[in-house]
């Protein structure tokens, strides 16, 4: 089966099985951010933006991406930098395995909401698994990073 996707503003064209997760077509094509630490879509590791959304890519058949646009953190390489550093800052990278999904979803939040309360930002990361920070490192690293854009990207008392 013949697919195109625009893959991190690259057209990307294969032939595919049918059955084959957009996760596996990630890694494939060289999405090494993108990964999959539970095949049960409970870790969120695996989130990509399937036309600006964020969604599992190993719960999507590549196949279902074709047609249409997928970005992965190498492809929001400089948003992910930004705020990585603010999740880092706050203690809250102590093993890095939830990080590619909770990155991901905290761009769709920022895109999303201006200034969103704590419960929606929870609702945002509820399908990320940190395993050692007990989410309250990527929360207090959320509200800097809010701090620091409501600042016009200046950092707040340094």
């Amino acid at each position: 089966m013949l697919i195109s996707i625009m893959l991190n503003g690259k057209k990307v064209v294969d032939d595919i099985s049918p059955d084959m997760t957009l996760f596996k077509f990630l890694r494939a094509h060289g999405c090494y951010s993108v990964k999959c630490g539970c095949e049960t879509t409970n870790c969120g590791l695996c989130t990509v933006f399937l036309d600006e959304k964020p969604v599992l890519s190993c719960a999507v058949l590549a196949a279902r991406a074709d047609g249409h646009k997928v970005e992965t953190m190498e492809g929001l390489q400089k948003e992910a930098e930004e705020f990585g550093r603010f999740i880092a800052d706050q203690g809250a990278e102590q093993c890095g395995f939830c990080n590619p999904g909770m990155i991901m979803n905290a761009i769709a939040l920022f895109r999303e909401k201006e200034e969103p309360t704590d419960e929606e930002i929870k609702q945002y990361l509820a399908g990320n698994l940190c395993r050692c920070s007990g989410y309250e490192g990527q929360l207090r690293g959320i509200h800097a990073f809010m701090e620091y854009r409501k600042n016009g990207g200046a950092t707040c008392g340094k």
